[in-house]
C-alpha cells in the first residue's frame, strides 16, 4: 500500500474527461468506491474536461497532463511520468484505449512494480474503420495485453472481439458499467414537467435518443425510423440530445428537414439533467451502427423504469434481456415496427416493460454490485487480506 497512507492508492489514468461512457463510467466508479481503504487520483492525459471540477469535488485530487489531440510528445510523456511518480501509486488503471497505452508506457519508464489494468470501453466492429492512429494503438495494445495485470472489458462482445485480434485471453475479465439507481429512477413529476416545459399534451408520447453527435451513433437511423413511426403515430414526439445534438449542428438540421418531421423533434443539446429527462420518457432509443460496448445510456433509461428499443451492437442485448426490443443495426424500418410494437401495448403495457427493465439494472448492473467488483479485483492483485 501507499507509504503515506495505510490506504489502497489507484491512479485512475485516461485520455480526457470530456463528456462520453467511460468518462460518466469512472465518474460513477468514483462515487461508490470505498474511501476508508481505497484513495483514488485520477490523470486526464488531456484537459479536465467537463467531469474535472466534479471529481474534485467528491475530494479526489485531477490531475492534467495537457497532451493535445493526436501522437503525445515527449514532454507530455515525461509530465505524466513525473506526475505518476509523485502520486505513489499502489495500482495504476488506464481507461480507453490511449489511457492505456500510457498507463503500461509509464509504468515502463518508472520501473515501478505495480500492477498494470486496462479498462476497454468500446467494441470492435471493423478495425479499419477507425482513424489510422487508433488502429495502431489498438494493435500495440494486443502485442503487449499478456504483460498488463488484468484486461476489464465492460462487455462480453468487447472481450471476444478483442481477442479474435490478439488481445490476452488468460488474464481478461468482463466488469460491466453500472448506474446508480438512486440517481436514475422513475418520476411521474418529471413526465408532466418536461411535457409541459415542451409544450406538449400530456399524453404526449415520447421517444428519446441520448448520444453525441458521432457516425457510430447512427442518429440517421433514428429520424428515419421517426418519420416512418410519424405516418401512423402524429402525437409521438422526438427528444434528441447529447454533445453538438443542437440546431447548430446543420446537418442534422437539414436531416429533420428534408424528412418533414421539423415539428416532431426537439433537439436539447448537452444536458446535464439526465435522470430528469431520461425518466419523462415513454421510450428510450439506443440507434448505434457499431462501435458500443457496454451503454450506459441504456442502462440509465432502463433505471428510470423506461422500456427500450436497441439496435444489436455491443451488449445491448444482454443489457436489455427480455425487458424491451433488440433490432439490427442500419434498419429504420425495423427500429420503427419496434417502436410500434412498444407504442400498442399502451401506457400499463409499457408501465409493466419498465418496471422489468428497472429491475433487470439492480439485480445485474447496480453500481454498488459493480463497485465491489472492482475493489475485489484491486484487493487479490495487492494480496490484501483485510
Amino acid at each position: 500500500m501507499n507509504n503515506k497512507t495505510d490506504k489502497i492508492s489507484i491512479c485512475h489514468l485516461i485520455t480526457g474527461l470530456n463528456t462520453g461512457g467511460a468518462e460518466r463510467m469512472l465518474y460513477n466508479l468514483l462515487c461508490g468506491t470505498n474511501r476508508e481503504l481505497f484513495s483514488p487520483i485520477v490523470i486526464s492525459l488531456m484537459d479536465r474536461g467537463r467531469f474535472g471540477d466534479r471529481i474534485e469535488s467528491l475530494g479526489i485530487p485531477v490531475h492534467s497532463i495537457g497532451m493535445k489531440q493526436g501522437a503525445p510528445t515527449p514532454a507530455t510523456l515525461l509530465r505524466l511520468i513525473q506526475t505518476i511518480r509523485r502520486v505513489e501509486p499502489d495500482v495504476i488503471q488506464g481507461w480507453m484505449y490511449h489511457g492505456n497505452l500510457a498507463a503500461f508506457l509509464a509504468s515502463l519508464f518508472l520501473g515501478l512494480k505495480v500492477p498494470v489494468l486496462w479498462c476497454i470501453q468500446f467494441s470492435i466492429g471493423s478495425l479499419n474503420s477507425e482513424k489510422l492512429l487508433t488502429q495502431a494503438v489498438v494493435r500495440v495494445g494486443a502485442t503487449v495485453s499478456n504483460v498488463v495485470s488484468q484486461n476489464i472489458f465492460v462487455s462480453k462482445n468487447s472481450r471476444t472481439q478483442h481477442e479474435q485480434i490478439g488481445y490476452s485471453s488468460t488474464n481478461s475479465c468482463v466488469i460491466p458499467n453500472a448506474t446508480d439507481t438512486s440517481v436514475f429512477k422513475p418520476s411521474q413529476e418529471a413526465r408532466l414537467k418536461l411535457r409541459t416545459e415542451l409544450g406538449l399534451p400530456e399524453e404526449t408520447i415520447l421517444i428519446g435518443l441520448f448520444a453525441r453527435y458521432n457516425p457510430m451513433k447512427d442518429h440517421a437511423n433514428f429520424l428515419k425510423a421517426a418519420k416512418l413511426l410519424h405516418q401512423e403515430f402524429s402525437q409521438v414526439h422526438f427528444l434528441l440530445a447529447g454533445c453538438n445534438v443542437d440546431e447548430k449542428n446543420q446537418i442534422l438540421q437539414n436531416l429533420i428537414q428534408e424528412l418533414g418531421i421539423v415539428s416532431q423533434v426537439h433537439l436539447l443539446g448537452e444536458r446535464q439533467d439526465i435522470p430528469y429527462i431520461a425518466s419523462a420518457l415513454d421510450i428510450f432509443s439506443l440507434s448505434s451502427a457499431y462501435g458500443e460496448a457496454f451503454p450506459l445510456a441504456l442502462g440509465e433509461a432502463m433505471s428510470c423504469g423506461v422500456p427500450c428499443v436497441a439496435t444489436d451492437v455491443g451488449d445491448s442485448a444482454w443489457i436489455i434481456g427480455d425487458t424491451g426490443k433488440v433490432v439490427p443495426p442500419k434498419n429504420p424500418h425495423l427500429l420503427a415496427n419496434a417502436f410500434k410494437e412498444l407504442i400498442d401495448l399502451g401506457y400499463q403495457g409499457r408501465e409493466i416493460l419498465g418496471k422489468a427493465a428497472r429491475q433487470r439494472i439492480i439485480n445485474l448492473f447496480s453500481l454498488d454490485s459493480v463497485v465491489l467488483q472492482y475493489e475485489t479485483l484491486y484487493k487479490s492483485l495487492l494480496d490484501y487480506k483485510k
